[in-house]
């Protein structure tokens, strides 16, 4: 068995710039008391200065006392703390292990500065787990490449300094030491996979392969290895494959791939835009249901956090949109209005009508269809669908638009264009045989009534 040395940590972390901090993630039980110990032991020889984190997930009585080890010990260590508490009461259906994890790693993620390290007291035993959860739940190379040494988060980085070493080690180097920890009863609790593995499955697998736990993190290194060489493999495909729009994915280049590498460059493309993978169902629906849809259809696949649509020739990868604004209107007064949901700002910077500085009350409503507008200088009223259309604003995001009233006349859609008020709110658009419709880009010199900021679109470049 290998030996623990707080040496280890210097010639891990030695690779590393100087940060801001070196923060280590310190519940009091036994793995990170051993962590935090041999930190202290060698933190004049860290990269940056030593910080403890504590996070209380809420989910036993005696989380707070548990917090109060913490601080102690800390304080007996001359090492700063700083605890958090996150909500991670699981939902219905959900996994207590999964809803707690990202409450933690939210936590972690927006507590890191620019540069900062948080070490974690993952061994190999946890890595052994991970990738028999893996196995099981059916994962492909980068799942069975179970935990990382290094990986991104937030605005600095997570670092698995332990991985090499069994829990035996970290506990005997604690018990030289004298250390004391805390034990968390939910770890007895069958109940959960990870815990049903370690106390139930591998104490039988050990006593035939003793070195199971180093042999299972063998093989996760081994599929790390592949699942680099598939993101290599991919990222060559991925670079000439942008959509229209920032952020998106072409779907005529994206046809143009053999199945695998599109699923492989699919699964590239979200998880570097911050999404969680989905599964092998969820990806081959996006193959089958929206690659290869027709342009003007509106598929869509989702899971967890995820929104995967099309819109013409563009795929796109969204956050999931919040809850449509109701039917009633929104009195705007004033120069600038918060809209409901999230969806942002709206600012007066002009007034179609003249009124100008008077400012004049207005309405702002959502999803009202058969509206038509005549654009500033135009000749006949247009429907709202096709100014969307020549716009190129998807039908999904068609009914979160802000509609600028005064009293009954549309005076704007925010973000595509200004009205003049004698369109009115229901008029209907005049037979094609009447005259030629003004075009869209006669709007281009011309200031829309609103300016639409701080939205969830705005980066794709849909609004003006």
């Amino acid at each position: 068995m290998a030996v623990f040395a707080p040496d280890s940590l210097v010639s891990i972390l030695a690779p590393f710039d100087p940060v801001g901090r070196v923060w280590v993630a310190y519940s009091g039980g036994l793995d990170s008391t051993a962590l935090l110990r041999a930190a202290a032991a060698v933190r004049e020889r860290l990269p940056g200065p030593l910080w403890a984190l504590h996070i209380d997930h809420g989910l036993h009585p005696d989380s707070g006392r548990w917090g109060e080890h913490c601080r102690v010990t800390c304080e007996a260590l001359s090492i700063p703390l700083l605890a958090r508490r996150v909500a991670a009461k699981p939902g219905r259906g959900e996994s207590p292990e999964a809803v707690a994890r990202a409450a933690r790693y939210g936590e972690f993620s927006s507590l890191l500065g620019p540069g900062d390290l948080l070490l974690t007291a993952h061994h190999q035993d946890d890595q052994a787990e991970t990738l028999l959860l893996a196995l099981i739940r059916g994962s492909g190379v980068h799942g069975l490449a179970a935990m990382p040494v290094v990986a991104d988060l937030g605005l600095g980085r997570l670092v698995r300094p332990l991985l090499d070493y069994p829990r035996a080690a970290l506990e005997q180097y604690a018990r030289t030491l004298g250390l004391t920890w805390l034990e968390d009863p939910s770890n007895r609790e069958p109940a959960m996979d990870r815990n049903y593995l370690r106390n139930l499955v591998l104490p039988l697998v050990r006593e035939r392969w003793p070195a199971v736990s180093a042999t299972l993190a063998r093989s996760a290194a081994h599929c790390a290895e592949a699942a680099d060489l598939v993101d290599l493999v991919a990222e060559r495909e991925l670079v000439g494959l942008s959509g229209e729009r920032p952020g998106t994915l072409s779907i005529p280049g994206l046809a143009r791939l053999e199945r695998n590498l599109c699923k492989g460059v699919l699964r590239l493309w979200l998880r570097r835009r911050g999404f969680l993978v989905p599964d092998s169902v969820h990806t081959g629906r996006i193959v089958a249901e929206v690659l290869s849809a027709r342009p003007d259809a509106d598929p869509l696949v989702a899971w967890r956090g995820c929104e995967v649509r099309r819109y013409r020739q563009d795929l796109f990868a969204l956050r999931p949109r919040p809850p449509v604004p109701v039917a009633e209107a929104v009195a705007w007064v004033g120069a600038v209005l918060e809209l409901p949901h999230g969806l942002g700002t709206l600012e007066r910077v002009a007034d179609p009508g003249g009124i100008g500085a008077s400012l004049p009350p207005w309405r702002v409503r959502f999803g009202v269809s058969e509206l038509t507008c005549r654009l500033p200088g135009g000749v006949h009223n247009r429907s709202l669908k096709k100014l969307f259309q020549e716009a190129g604003v998807p039908p999904w995001l068609r009914p979160y638009v802000p509609l600028v009233f005064e009293g009954d006349d549309l005076v704007a859609v925010a973000g595509v264009c200004g009205c003049e008020r004698a369109a009115g709110a229901m008029q209907t658009e005049p037979d094609a045989a009447a005259g030629a419709q003004t075009p869209l880009t006669a709007l281009a010199p011309v200031a829309p009534a609103v300016r639409w900021s701080g939205h969830p679109w705005e980066l794709l470049g849909f609004f003006r």
